[in-house]
């Protein structure tokens, strides 16, 4: 008795078997790197709370210890570039050096009022002992037109997250939420239901075959 075998539909399933196991894997991927970022997130948001009530028992006044921003200038390129976004945390004034990635409240007239970030290429001391930062944005030809005020430095930047920005943007509309979120969750359940079912109708169906024996 001759077999006849469809290679074309053997093909096929195996294409649709590749296609299913790397959805099934960025899909994973995508979602424990959205879950990692959220329990930073999280862990930051512990810190600064924890070090906020802190200061309010103790009567001081300080930036919080940790803190992020999204930067949307092209000031630092490309060092840091624009939607990248930035941890700092808070540190002593003595223990900034010349160097360094600051974020700090600018008293300067163009960017009165705004959080800028920038690195430190000199420290000076005031008549009054405090200490002043003189600072410049790295694609920036000229450094920043008034120095920086010890009391108005938030933090040192100890690390970038490339082009979180965007991802907030895009996260933050409802496309986005669906696209990136619902839909890939909803893809592994959906695959983990019927990994159970198949399971299920291949015990059930073994079960029947022993009753036939």
């Amino acid at each position: 008795m001759k077999q006849y075998f469809d290679t074309n539909h053997d093909n096929v399933v195996s294409f649709i078997e590749i296609v299913q196991f790397f959805l099934h894997f960025f899909a994973k991927v995508f979602l424990y790197v959205v879950f990692l970022l959220l329990v930073i997130i999280f862990l930051l948001f512990i810190f600064y709370f924890a070090d906020l009530l802190y200061n309010i028992q103790s009567g001081e006044d300080k930036p919080p210890l940790f803190d992020a921003y999204v930067i949307v200038s092209p000031s630092m390129v490309p060092t840091i570039n624009v939607q990248d976004a930035i941890i700092i945390r808070r540190e002593e004034p003595e223990d900034l050096k010349q160097g360094d990635i600051i974020s700090f409240l600018s008293t300067d007239s163009y960017y009165s009022g705004k959080v800028i970030t920038h690195r430190i290429i000199g420290i000076e001391q005031a008549e009054d002992g405090s200490l002043l930062y003189r600072t410049k944005g790295d694609n920036n030809n000229f450094a920043d037109g008034t120095l920086v005020n010890e009391d108005n430095v938030y933090g040192k930047v100890l690390f970038r997250i490339p082009w979180l920005g965007y991802i907030r943007q895009f996260l933050s509309t409802y496309f986005g939420w669906i696209l990136c979120i619902a839909l890939p969750l909803l893809y592994l359940i959906l695959s983990e239901v019927i990994k159970v079912r198949k399971m299920l109708r291949r015990k059930r169906k073994q079960a029947e075959e022993v009753e036939i024996i």
